[in-house]
């Protein structure tokens, strides 16, 4: 009976384990907001949530309007597309941001994420765009 007591204890623990960005099938996935495929490598977005399950977005726009209308989906996690690095997933908290000007995402969300602040200027000045945090991206 102890032996029962412990492997349920390690179940659980393993189950609590946090889940990291699984790469995005482009032309295969298709975006949980608008259900279009993601062909883009260079826009897409996902989300994790705390029980691990992954949504994947062709747009940090739909990524962001989703979230708005799940408000009680507990999240664990945003990663956002690297704009220099197609289909490459970074985590959206510590990413650089640029939206506007003349940035055209597959649904009109305009923003450009980097990793470096190097980088976000480079966008910036190539788009003719504004820099723009997380902070205000999620509000």
């Amino acid at each position: 009976m102890k032996w029962l007591s412990y492997l349920l204890i390690l179940l659980v623990s393993v189950s609590c384990v946090t889940k990291e960005a699984e790469p995005i099938k482009l032309n295969s996935d298709a975006c949980e907001f608008c259900k279009m495929k993601i062909s883009d490598g260079k826009f897409g977005a996902e989300l994790i949530t705390n029980k691990g399950r992954i949504y994947k977005f062709d747009d940090m726009h739909c990524m962001i309007s989703y979230h708005k209308e799940n408000q009680t989906t507990n999240i664990q996690s945003f990663y956002i597309h690297d704009f220099n690095e197609n289909n490459i997933l970074i985590p959206a908290e510590t990413a650089f941001y640029a939206k506007g000007g003349e940035i055209n995402s597959p649904m009109r969300g305009n923003i450009i994420a980097v990793k470096t602040e190097e980088e976000a200027n480079k966008v910036i000045e190539k788009y003719k765009a504004n820099p723009t945090s997380w902070s205000e991206i999620i509000k």
